[in-house]
């Protein structure tokens, strides 16, 4: 992995630990909506497009606005005491889910475009989407025929939930504006 990808994982993880730390609420919010730009970002370098728009329209955007609608509506917490009481034991937990999950699956993890990973490895399935896409739907881009076409129903059921959270944030702002 590149020097970029290995400092998107330290921001990714300095704002989800200090998502957890914060005692503020707006503070919280703020570096959640961080969090979730880095993993678009991610998802990006990654070559997941469609995961990634869903992750910055859903995540960073959607969520961040409606949590931040919400706060707006109710009494803010005071934030004189910000790291006043740390969870020692669930800061350990965590430190050890971490370090566990990291030394299982670094040394599984395939290098970016690599022909050995399992999907490219299977040739008969590989081959057949290459071959035999445009002939079957009619798309010219294989991905786009493999999200469209034959993932149809999961692509469809995507596109509806991230219709139904955008209709929800125009209600709520609705609401809000002639509130």
């Amino acid at each position: 992995m590149s020097a970029f990808a290995y400092a998107l994982a330290v921001f990714i993880l300095a704002s989800a630990v200090a998502t957890a730390l914060f005692r503020d609420v707006l503070s919280t919010i703020i570096v959640f909506g961080a969090y979730s730009l880095g993993m678009a970002i991610l998802y990006t370098f990654l070559l997941a497009p469609d995961v990634a728009m869903t992750e910055a329209a859903i995540g960073a955007g959607v969520t961040t606005l409606l949590l931040l609608l919400t706060i707006a509506r109710t009494a803010r917490p005071s934030t004189d005491h910000l790291f006043e009481r740390v969870d020692v034991p669930a800061v350990v937990a965590v430190g050890a889910l971490v370090v566990v999950l990291t030394a299982t699956v670094l040394p599984e993890m395939y290098e970016l475009g690599s022909t050995t990973t399992p999907v490219w490895s299977n040739e008969d399935v590989t081959q057949h989407y290459i071959e035999n896409t445009y002939e079957q739907t009619g798309i010219h881009n294989a991905v786009s025929a493999v999200l469209a076409a034959y993932r149809g129903f999961d692509t469809f059921g995507e596109a509806v939930v991230v219709f139904a959270a955008g209709i929800s944030t125009l209600l709520a702002l609705n609401r809000e504006v002639f509130a």
